[in-house]
């Protein structure tokens, strides 16, 4: 049962972070896509809440001391979500989902997978 609470509060935590990381990248998101196409406007809005996205988590989500090993851990995990967001983000818009709506399934999709990658690198055994 402790287990089972223990990952219930890392995945609450994180879903915490989670929404404050993506509603800034969103914010940004829309606000650059007045000026400028989707892909450079979600690539600059999934840039800019990365740094504070890594901080929370480390103290935050999974009470870590930040690292530059889970720095680059995340960076790696965060870039195999960048993809799945990118390719995601280009199939809703292929399909014709508004410019404005499309982040919303691409979160639906790659934050359950994303929460798995950031897990991983904080909390794999050190060898």
């Amino acid at each position: 049962m402790i287990v089972g609470n223990k990952i219930r509060g890392e995945a609450l935590r994180f879903a915490t972070v989670g929404a404050g990381a993506t509603l800034a990248h969103y914010l940004i998101y829309l606000l650059l896509s007045l000026c400028m196409p989707p892909d450079p406007a979600y690539v600059i809005g999934y840039c800019a809440s990365f740094v504070g996205n890594f901080y929370a988590t480390s103290y935050f989500t999974f009470r870590a001391s930040p690292s530059l090993r889970r720095f680059a851990g995340m960076a790696a995990a965060h870039g195999v979500n960048f993809l799945l967001h990118m390719g995601l983000l280009d199939l809703f818009l292929w399909l014709g989902v508004a410019e404005w709506l499309a982040p919303v399934p691409v979160y639906a999709i790659a934050i359950p997978v994303n929460f798995i990658l950031v897990k991983y690198v904080f909390k794999k055994k050190r060898e």
